[in-house]
């Protein structure tokens, strides 16, 4: 039987700060970040799957399903056997996955989900700059065009809105993203930091 790693989800859409959030909590003990995007970027862009995941991110539209699984199995893997994440001591904070309900189903079997951090910003204006500006101080050439933005805004509501409701309503937590960082990562922890304390054995115990 495959391992469950005990995991704590957050949701948003692009640009409500879910890579932000998650670098905060990633580098508190306990607490291991593992962001999709961020895997997705580490590929070679000249390999078959690195050249597969360019021809989606640059027209904003999400990779296959089942690609998307198995390259998270793969990535997830290698962090392991690295050292660089301990199922035993440090809760999983998955930042980008699932995006859509069929991924959702996929990865069920591989995680123990017990919350799901949802970040939400009414305006969506506001969501559209946020991505300008991050793109203009990343160098991140998939966020710079407007219609790019809009299109993976109006992906995120068709496809990925609807995944918070294949959980438990009692697991999902609303947080407004737009305070500022701390206020945010303030609420966050509220919620993350209990589920923590009672789901994972303290290093060095």
């Amino acid at each position: 039987m495959a391992v469950r790693y005990k995991t704590v989800l957050l949701f948003g859409a692009p640009g409500a700060g879910k890579g932000t959030q998650g670098e905060l909590l990633g580098n508190i003990p306990g607490f291991y970040h593992l962001s999709t995007g961020d895997m997705f970027r580490a590929l070679d862009r000249e390999s078959e799957l690195g050249r597969t995941f360019v021809s989606y991110s640059e027209k904003g539209e999400l990779v296959p399903d089942e690609l998307t699984i198995k390259l998270w199995q793969q990535y997830t893997n290698e962090q392991i056997e690295s050292g660089k994440f301990d199922p035993d001591t440090q809760l999983l904070v998955l930042d980008g996955l699932p995006r859509t309900t069929d991924q959702a189903k996929l990865i069920d079997p591989l995680l123990d989900v017990l919350g799901v951090i949802h970040l939400f910003a009414m305006n969506k204006e506001a969501m559209v700059a946020r991505l300008r500006q991050r793109a203009l101080q990343q160098k991140r050439t998939d966020d710079a065009k407007e219609e790019v933005i809009r299109t993976r805004l109006e992906i995120y509501e068709r496809d990925t809105r609807p995944v918070l409701d294949m959980y438990d309503a009692s697991m999902v937590h609303e947080i407004d993203a737009m305070g500022t960082m701390a206020m945010v990562l303030m609420h966050v922890l509220d919620v993350v930091a209990p589920i923590h304390a009672n789901s994972v054995v303290p290093a060095g115990v």
